[in-house]
C-alpha cells in the first residue's frame, strides 16, 4: 500500500526501520543503570541495529542532565551513568529510510519533567494530520509542558525525514506558532519535546563527537584523505568520530573541517544548566491522521 506521494517499497522500509528501532530501544534502555558505561550502550545499539540488516541514520545519543542533543561517546570513553536524568536517542535506516526516536531514562526523581515531554509528545500526534498547521501542533506540545509547571526548549525542533536526510522540513516546532506550513499526506515527519525546569533555550557546549560531510573536494594531507574515503561510506549522514580506524583521526577531522568538507556538531546544552527530558516518535501523515513506526517505547503507546 502507498500513503500519498509514497511508494510501497518507501513505506514498507519506513516501517521496517520503526520496528528496528523499537526492538533496539527497547534492550538498550533496559542497560541504562548506574555504573554502566555509556559507550556499552551506545556500542550495543549501533551492532544491534548493524546486525539486524539495517544502517544507522546518525551515532546513539545519549545527553545527560543539562544536555539535549548531539551528545555520544568518544573513542574508549569509560564514563559511566550516574544518579543522572538520561535521553537516549536512536536512528535508524532501511535503505535511506530513517525512523527516529528517544526516550528519556531518569534517576533523578524527576518523574513528572519526563512526563511532560511524553505527554506532550501524545497530544502533538493526537492533532497530527492533513491540512494541520504545524504551528498548532507545537501549541500541544506548549501547551502540556507549560501545563506541568515546565518549559518547553524553544530553540530544538521537530523535523521532517527524507531519504539519507535525518533533518528536513517541515520543522515542528515545541511551542505555537500562528503562521506555519501544513502537514500533507505523505510527509514523514520526527516530532521530538524537549521540557525543561530551565528557561528553554539551548546553546553550544565545548564537545564535538558528532560529524558530517557537507561537500566534496580533495585535501593534501594523506591522513585528512584516508579518514576522507572512510566518510564517504556514512551516505552524507552524521558518523561518530569514534567510528573513524585509528586513534589519531582527529586531526584528520580539523582538517577536513578548515577544508569546509564536514562539519561538526556540537554538543546542545540548556541555558541555564538545568535538566532537559525528551521524548519522540517518527510517523507518517495519512488521510485519517498518521501512523506512528516507533510505536511502543513510550508508557503511552
Amino acid at each position: 500500500m502507498s500513503i500519498g506521494p509514497l511508494a510501497e517499497d518507501a513505506v514498507d522500509s519506513y516501517r521496517e526501520a520503526g520496528e528496528i528501532l523499537v526492538e533496539t530501544m527497547t534492550e538498550a534502555r533496559k542497560m541504562i543503570e548506574p555504573g554502566v558505561t555509556q559507550l556499552e550502550v551506545a556500542e550495543y545499539a549501533e551492532d544491534a541495529i548493524h546486525e539486524s540488516g539495517a544502517g544507522l541514520a546518525f551515532p546513539v545519543n545519549i545527553s545527560i542532565d543539562e544536555e539535549a542533543s548531539h551528545a555520544t561517546p568518544a573513542r574508549d570513553d569509560d564514563t559511566v551513568f550516574g544518579d543522572e536524568m538520561v535521553c537516549l536517542d536512536i536512528g535508524v535506516h532501511v535503505e535511506g529510510y530513517i525512523a527516529d526516536a528517544a526516550v528519556t531514562v531518569d534517576f533523578t526523581d524527576n518523574t513528572e519533567l519526563v512526563e511532560a515531554s511524553e505527554q506532550a509528545l501524545e497530544a502533538a500526534i493526537a492533532a497530527v494530520g492533513p491540512g494541520v498547521e504545524v504551528g498548532a501542533v507545537g501549541a500541544e506540545i506548549e501547551s502540556v509542558i507549560d501545563g506541568y509547571g515546565y518549559t518547553p526548549v524553544l530553540n530544538l525542533s521537530g523535523h521532517g525525514v527524507e531519504q539519507y536526510d535525518a533533518h528536513t522540513g517541515p520543522n515542528i516546532p515545541n511551542r505555537a506558532v500562528e503562521r506555519s506550513v501544513e502537514l500533507e499526506i505523505g510527509d514523514v515527519v520526527a516530532i521530538e519535546p524537549f521540557a525543561t525546569d530551565g528557561s528553554g533555550k539551548v546553546r553550544e557546549g565545548a564537545t564535538e563527537e558528532i560529524y558530517e560531510q557537507v561537500a566534496e573536494g580533495n585535501v593534501r594531507d594523506r591522513r585528512a584523505r584516508n579518514v576522507l574515503e572512510e566518510i564517504e561510506a556514512f551516505d552524507d549522514l552524521p558518523f561518530a568520530a569514534r567510528w573513524l580506524e585509528g586513534s589519531r583521526s582527529e586531526m584528520a577531522l580539523r582538517r577536513l573541517k578548515r577544508a569546509n568538507l564536514i562539519k561538526g556538531y556540537p554538543v546542545l546544552k540548556e541555558d541555564d544548566g538545568q535538566l532537559v527530558s525528551q521524548a519522540e516518535h517518527t510517523l507518517i501523515v495519512t488521510e485519517g491522521g498518521c501512523e506512528v513506526t516507533t510505536a511502543g517505547i513510550h508508557r503511552f503507546d
